[in-house]
């Protein structure tokens, strides 16, 4: 690659040490005579105006987000459908995409394969779901989530303490307390011959283009990013009680053995329900209803080839 990199921080991911982490990495990018420039800002629109303003500027070759999912997702909405790939330095909380396309979760690892990646010009080719809501169009590399798991988000966000993946633990108990199941409607492949319509109340719908989302779920263990396809996970309503049992395994995979717990794969999917929202890659994405695509190869990774 000879156009230069652009290293996407997030001063809030991993406790503060994206900044030093992207700063190692420049340095080693730097190393190999290719230019870098890292962008941050001191909050979300900050970073993502400054981000717009080094695409514009430099045309890269490629931008790493150094964060979590959510430094990721806004990654994403740059690269999404053009010729810069996008890298994942792995410095967040739960790093679900990074874990999902096969880097290693310790940051000098995941580092020296960047480097390698970037040198070799080698990238991987990946779907990307896009949501349109309200006619505004946003990009997801891993999950789509409602109901149960996107009012944990949504605690999950607003809490200060405690950190990291507990952060998620103590906010699923909490609005376990408070929860109540969603009556949805959903429509896969409307126009299509596969064409079906869903309407029962549910617990929760993930719709997954990577098998992970919140910190190593495995919400949808099958789902695969080049497969051209979203894969549905859909929970049956259930007592508080017998949530609390099923709710575990999603950790291992394993829910998806239940009876509550249904699967489906689509193209497309418009997902209705009163008074819920929609989080991807674990960022707010807007009240439903909400439209969902998959667009088959619309991201190149700095990634290694699945064997």
């Amino acid at each position: 690659m000879t156009r230069p990199i652009i290293l996407l921080a997030n001063p809030a991911s991993g406790r503060g040490r994206s900044a030093a982490a992207a700063q190692a990495l420049a340095d080693r990018i730097l190393a190999f005579g290719i230019p870098t420039r890292t962008v941050s800002g001191s909050s979300a629109g900050d970073a993502r105006a400054a981000l717009a303003d080094a695409v514009h500027d430099q045309r890269p070759a490629a931008i790493v987000a150094c964060g979590g999912d959510g430094t990721v997702h806004m990654a994403l909405q740059a690269v999404a459908d053009t010729d810069i790939a996008l890298g994942i330095l792995p410095v967040g909380t739960g790093n679900d995409n990074a874990g999902a396309l096969g880097l290693p979760s310790d940051t000098d690892q995941a580092a020296a394969i960047i480097c390698d990646l970037i040198w070799s010009g080698q990238t991987r080719v990946v779907d990307a779901g896009r949501a349109i809501v309200q006619g505004e169009s946003r990009w997801f590399l891993g999950v789509l989530s409602s109901g149960f798991d996107s009012s944990v988000n949504a605690r999950a966000n607003n809490m200060s303490w405690p950190a990291g993946q507990a952060r998620y633990i103590a906010a699923i108990l909490a609005e376990l307390r408070v929860f109540r199941a969603v009556p949805y409607r959903l429509t896969l492949d409307a126009g299509l011959p596969t064409e079906m319509i869903i309407e029962k109340r549910g617990m929760l719908l993930a719709v997954a283009n990577g098998p992970r989302y919140g910190g190593g779920m495995k919400v949808a263990p099958d789902a695969q990013m080049d497969d051209g396809l979203l894969d549905l996970t859909f929970l049956d309503e259930l007592k508080t009680s017998t949530f609390l049992r099923v709710f575990p395994s999603v950790y291992a995979g394993t829910h998806i053995r239940r009876p509550e717990v249904h699967q489906y794969r689509a193209r497309t999917v418009r997902i209705e329900a009163p008074s819920q929202t929609a989080y991807a890659d674990g960022e707010l994405i807007g009240a439903l209803p909400v439209d969902v695509e998959i667009v088959a190869g619309a991201v190149r990774v700095l990634a290694r080839p699945t064997s």
